[in-house]
């Protein structure tokens, strides 16, 4: 018997273990259709942080969703470690991660994703209520570790590398089998030391992804060296480390990272450039200007600053999806977009409905 996207909506829906059915035989699994989300010449992906309403986050669900919404690439960020730590019996302490990563989200760079009004006393835009002001921001991070703590992390740090990037060649062959191409990964540490870095390259390049991820890092008395060094050692294992943006992003925001090594790339969200207002100029200059030294883009609809800023569903907002993606297939960039579902869920919807919905703006985008 093969399964269907279709079938696999019923079983995620019904709330049937996700994970035991792929598992089972993955490749009868998704043998009866394919998705193709390459749009004359331009790739569109997902990051798979746009499903973390579902149900099950394990990799081989994500499998799952990424294809019943008609993708055939992603971005792959929270299921990576969970994966081994599954795959090899071992129980992460806490969260789990690299110690104080900036890989993964959270922080400041993610308390900024949604500003106050950028208008005083507008309550709203277009029907859309303004997001209240988050008021004076985080404070300095987390305290000193307990010593139960740091034997914790530890005792992770020491699992993590020990893990082979061979088992992740299985999970990359199961991707590959359902029609789904890995092209980047979420798992860099900027501020790792060497031997992390060389393990997270090590894992990336196993599961087949041409660059490695992570939150840009803000610029201090040691970024330009952090940037050389990251850099540096992308390039050592065939790979490039790409920075993701929020609110900080301009224009000329990664200029420290790409004159620290040829290693480093842009992973920019033009969603998140918009609600900023666009500093510097608009995402297609930014194309132009740069389209080789972006390893992928974000997408997704944002309005600017006097609109509020919000996160709408797409094709209400302000960022210029289709002309961003019209402009990649004029000049035949090879430049995977990923759709980063973030506005709203509406109700009787879900995530994977949603992504759905965003490749289908794509596809008449590029029509």
């Amino acid at each position: 018997m093969e399964y269907s996207r279709r079938d696999f909506a019923k079983l995620a829906l019904g709330g049937i273990p996700v994970a035991t059915a792929i598992l089972a035989d993955p490749r009868r699994f998704f043998a009866a259709e394919k998705p193709n989300s390459k749009i004359n010449g331009v790739q569109i992906g997902v990051i798979s942080y746009s499903f973390r309403s579902m149900p099950d986050q394990s990799a081989e669900a994500v499998l799952g969703y990424i294809t019943t919404a008609g993708l055939s690439a992603c971005e792959l960020e929270s299921p990576v470690w969970p994966y081994a730590y599954k795959k090899l019996g071992y129980t992460p302490p806490g969260r789990g991660g690299f110690p104080g990563g900036a890989g993964g989200r959270g922080g400041a760079a993610q308390a900024a994703a949604e500003p106050g009004p950028a208008v005083p006393g507008q309550p709203s835009w277009d029907g859309h209520a303004c997001p209240a002001g988050r008021g004076g921001g985080g404070g300095g991070g987390r305290g000193a570790m307990t010593p139960e703590q740091q034997a914790a992390q530890d005792d992770l740090r020491k699992f993590q590398l020990s893990v082979s990037p061979d088992i992740y060649k299985d999970l990359r062959k199961t991707y590959n089998d359902a029609g789904v191409s890995i092209y980047a990964v979420k798992i860099l540490t900027p501020n790792a030391d060497d031997e992390m870095l060389a393990k997270e390259f090590e894992i990336g390049k196993a599961l087949g992804a041409s660059h490695l991820t992570a939150e840009l890092p803000a610029h201090s008395d040691t970024s330009t060296a952090t940037f050389k060094r990251v850099g540096d050692m992308a390039l050592k294992h065939g790979m490039f480390a790409a920075y993701h943006t929020h609110l900080q992003g301009t224009i000329d925001v990664f200029d420290e990272a790409f004159a620290a090594s040829a290693g480093n790339k842009a992973n920019i969200d033009f969603g998140h450039y918009v609600a900023a207002g666009q500093k510097g100029g608009t995402p297609m200059d930014f194309l132009n200007k740069f389209h080789d030294r972006i390893g992928s883009f974000h997408l997704k609809d944002r309005t600017l600053p006097e609109h509020c800023s919000l996160n709408l569903e797409w094709g209400k907002g302000d960022t210029p999806i289709k002309q961003i993606l019209q402009l990649v297939e004029k000049n035949k960039w090879p430049i995977p977009a990923t759709i980063e579902l973030e506005y709203e869920i509406p109700q009787g919807s879900d995530a994977v409905k949603e992504v759905a919905k965003c490749l289908a703006y794509c596809r008449a985008a590029l029509a």
